[in-house]
């Protein structure tokens, strides 16, 4: 898919209502963690991801998407957006620069902001994440961090797109079976929270796996 016509489609679409929490349900997790009984949103902690759209001459349109490092705890050696905690006083925007940033040397000033997708309550670690959506001239010098990243992922939406990169498989949580639905590409799998995001822009990009 080439890259002009990949942000063409996005503003329009930021530009009406999104397709939302039944775009992301295709790639979530079944059965689906909820906040405990009684849980306060107000403990809610904001959490902003880029997930940044370049041109690949030889390849169409990709995505930037981060190998969280072993050592960050429940969710290291998983597959994410860089970004990161929002800090007092920062918007979902610029926070997901400044992660970006942080995370992946992203010079910020080569990004633009294209909008952003549907926040997704993550109860597993107590954040709500709001994916920001942004676009790139060219494909940015991008650096892992020590530490939290490590290694970066450039995909190609085509593959991402391609039926056979979506299938389900099964993991164990708590002694519960769980139905994962994900991306398989790049020996990698792709799910959880970050799927849920990437199926929600995929379909906005024309996905049918709905």
């Amino acid at each position: 898919m080439r890259f002009d016509d990949v942000v063409a489609r996005l503003e329009a679409a930021f530009a009406r209502e999104l397709p939302g929490a039944a775009a992301q349900a295709v790639a979530a997790p079944v059965p689906r963690r909820a906040w405990p009984a009684g849980f306060n949103p107000a403990r809610i902690r904001h959490a902003a991801g880029l997930l940044l759209v370049y041109p690949d001459p030889s390849n169409g349109a990709h995505v930037v998407l981060t190998v969280r490092a072993d050592s960050l705890g429940r969710h290291g050696g998983q597959i994410s957006l860089p970004g990161g905690v929002v800090e007092p006083g920062e918007t979902f925007e610029q926070a997901a620069l400044r992660e970006s940033h942080e995370e992946i040397s992203l010079p910020i000033g080569s990004v633009r902001v294209l909008g952003a997708l549907t926040p997704i309550d993550i109860p597993v670690s107590g954040f709500r994440l709001h994916p920001i959506v942004g676009a790139a001239d060219r494909r940015p010098p991008l650096a892992p961090a020590d530490g939290e990243v490590a290694r970066i992922l450039d995909v190609a939406i085509a593959d991402l797109l391609d039926p056979a990169s979506f299938r389900t498989t099964t993991r164990q949580r708590d002694g519960v079976d769980l139905t994962v639905p994900g991306f398989h590409l790049h020996d990698a799998e792709i799910w959880g929270a970050t799927a849920m995001v990437l199926a929600e822009f995929l379909t906005v990009l024309g996905w049918r796996d709905l």
